[in-house]
């Protein structure tokens, strides 16, 4: 499944996990590395949400699962990036792919997805620093707005409700709200998981009968604001660049194909007007299988994007086969120096593939 695993999953990312820090240790990982660019080439793109210090996650009132990496352990994240990799913009493999030429050796993207306002105040100022750019991509109404995404609210409100049940008859589902923050993220982990198989309507519906029922109306909040236009347009001037999220933050698989079509299309155009050059990156929203298909790809292309990203592990043959599902390395709050490591250097190894939920 998307979020919620096995224990047997768990049990295998434990294993990915140790055997990545014990090569660290052992300093194996440089010699795999450069094994590894013999054998092929290729370009890994990493995959956050959120650069935030939550201390301990069971008494953070959204969604633990975004929060990608603390500030000190990105920062190492990105130290080693600029190490021991060769880092590049989307812009970069835009122009390879454009014109044929070869990528650098072991090149890497690190990418954003949503647009949450510690990826300015945090995230910012470290690649910065380091001098390594990143792709943020944004959900353009969200900016607009100010408002929390929709998703994340709704782990949110699991989190401070006061019904002592949860029911949603739409996916079977009645349970009694447990007591701890850390077992009402799991609660939701595993309802977003299942709502994500259902269409844009439904999911959409779900939420707002709860947030009728519980009294709990979305509204801006400081532990979740996404970020504005004037700060997007000085991590641009930086050389950051700036892609499509969509406008809503909704699955556009999910939507129906003139609802899908407007949502791609609007939020370019929103992008131009309100960042100058044309908008040439996109990142699907949720970005498993389910969340994109031939449609929203052909959408995406009609609407003069050069590059999309979805959110299925692993990393990306050159020559690319097909640029607009390029696949990326999600990063997850756990992920310590070791592990992240191996990740990069060798994804099939010790990168966890993508959960998808069977059913």
């Amino acid at each position: 499944m998307v979020n919620g695993e096995s224990r047997a999953a768990q049990r295998g990312r434990g294993k990915r996990q140790q055997l990545a820090r014990w090569c660290h240790r052992m300093h194996l990982l440089p010699v795999l590395q450069g094994a590894r660019a013999l054998l092929r080439a290729e370009v890994r793109v990493l995959a956050y949400h959120r650069v935030l210090d939550i201390g301990d996650a069971s008494t953070f009132e959204f969604d633990p699962a975004l929060v990608s990496a603390s500030p000190d352990r990105f920062r190492g994240q990105m130290e080693l990036i600029r190490r021991r990799f060769h880092p590049i913009s989307c812009s970069d493999l835009i122009a390879a792919l454009d014109d044929g030429r070869p990528l650098p050796r072991d090149a890497v993207i690190v990418t954003f997805d949503d647009g949450y306002d510690d990826n300015y105040h945090i995230a910012f100022p470290i690649l910065r620093e380091l001098g390594v750019p990143a792709t943020f991509f944004v959900s353009t109404g969200h900016i607009d707005s100010g408002l929390p995404y929709a998703y994340d609210w709704f782990v949110h409100m699991i989190c401070l409700a006061r019904a002592p049940t949860l029911e949603v008859p739409e996916v079977g589902l009645h349970v009694a709200l447990p007591a701890t923050l850390a077992e009402r993220h799991t609660v939701a982990a595993d309802l977003l998981d299942r709502m994500k198989w259902m269409d844009d309507a439904a999911q959409n519906a779900i939420i707002t009968r709860l947030e009728r029922e519980w009294a709990m109306q979305r509204m801006p909040h400081q532990d979740c604001r996404p970020m504005t236009w004037d700060q997007l347009r000085e991590m641009q001037a930086a050389g950051m660049d700036i892609g499509s999220h969509g406008v809503d933050h909704r699955m556009l698989a999910r939507l129906p194909k003139a609802v899908m079509a407007d949502e791609v299309r609007t939020s370019k155009r929103v992008l131009d007007r309100e960042l100058g050059a044309a908008r040439r990156t996109l990142s699907y929203p949720v970005g498993g299988p389910n969340a994109y298909s031939a449609e929203v790809i052909a959408s995406v292309r009609e609407n003069d994007f050069r590059v999309a990203f979805n959110y299925i592990s692993g990393s990306n043959r050159l020559p690319v086969t097909d640029r607009f599902a390029l696949r990326r390395l999600p990063v997850e709050y756990e992920t310590d120096i070791g592990w992240f490591a191996g990740i990069v250097t060798w994804p099939e190894l010790f990168s966890h593939p993508t959960r998808l939920r069977i059913g």
